[in-house]
């Protein structure tokens, strides 16, 4: 395949698409607060993107819809023959939307070159649920009395009792959590806090956790986190996910695990056990009820049980 030859013209709008995307970068670092791993994921798409704008010699600021449709179609075959799943190129394609629009506020462009423009459907993937006896029998998977048993029993029933994201349970420090009132601070994305209740056996393995193990495992140091690493220092995800995934495998439950199993069982328990929906939405910390409404056709039939128990007129009374 001859090389691409690359035009002094090419060169310099290349330049200028790098320039775009720094500034555009810095807008969503410092006005949006977004994490740097969010960050990473934008740039590594947005110069996917500039890559295909360089190679056809398309100015960033004159890209017409049908030159950017082309480019979201190039996408479902740019693994030859495994095309990007429907929810890669979504997520691309979203990159590419909220960079135009930045381009858009900043007057950069005065007609956006992605309204109106079209993805492949994406299929909705339920998320993995445990039963109540399934999550019953994790929680009760770290056995014996070393801190890291003390430690990892309180992880697990803090990551169901509040529907926390793994990088929210490594993120919590000491001082966010008050287990006298029973309630618990989360930094959720873009690190927007929240306020969740804590149940009972959370508050009980937390308690057990900082006066017997914690002490043990942060050797005399400063640490802030609440949930440390045999070193004393805070537990990266990475760690999280190998002590969840090994309780997972000792139960049998390894396949139907991911880091976000229990953070889905919490919402859908909760649902089936008549919870209003703002408030799982508030304990979730989603920007937007209908993300967590994906969750309310998980468990029809223990709704429906619910209704009937519960509203005055269910049953001709």
């Amino acid at each position: 395949m001859p090389p691409v030859l690359v035009t002094p013209e090419a060169e310099v709008q290349s330049a200028r698409f790098e320039h775009l995307l720094l500034d555009f970068l810095a807008y969503l670092e410092l006005e949006r607060g977004l994490s740097r791993n969010t960050l990473n994921a934008y740039r590594t798409d947005l110069l996917q993107f500039g890559s295909y704008l360089r190679k056809n010699g398309i100015d960033p600021l004159l890209i017409d819809p049908a030159q950017m449709s082309e480019f979201i179609s190039t996408l479902s075959s740019a693994n030859g023959d495994q095309p990007l799943a429907a929810s890669t190129v979504h997520r691309k394609t979203a990159a590419i939307r909220s960079f135009y629009k930045h381009l858009r506020r900043e007057d950069l462009i005065t007609d956006d070159p992605t309204v109106g423009l079209s993805t492949p459907k994406r299929s909705k993937k339920l998320p993995q649920v445990l039963n109540q006896a399934e999550v019953a029998k994790l929680l009760a998977a770290p056995r014996g009395s070393t801190p890291q048993a003390y430690r990892d029993r309180a992880i697990l029933e803090v990551m169901y009792a509040c529907g926390l994201r793994a990088s929210e349970l490594t993120g919590l420090e000491m001082a966010d959590v008050d287990t006298h009132h029973g309630m618990l601070k989360a930094r959720g994305k873009g690190s927007k806090e929240r306020i969740v209740p804590l149940g009972r056996q959370a508050i009980y393995a937390i308690d057990l956790y900082q006066r017997t193990a914690r002490p043990v495992l942060v050797k005399g140091g400063s640490e802030k986190a609440l949930f440390l690493n045999f070193r004393g220092k805070s537990l990266t995800r990475q760690g999280l996910y190998k002590i969840v995934q090994g309780y997972a495998k000792s139960v049998g439950l390894d396949e139907r695990m991911s880091p976000h199993t229990l953070r889905h069982s919490f919402a859908t328990h909760l649902l089936a056990g008549g919870c209003d929906l703002r408030a799982v939405q508030e304990m979730l910390g989603h920007a937007d009820v209908a993300t967590t409404q994906m969750y309310t056709h998980l468990s029809g039939q223990q709704l429906k049980d619910v209704y009937f128990k519960t509203h005055p007129r269910a049953n001709g009374h």
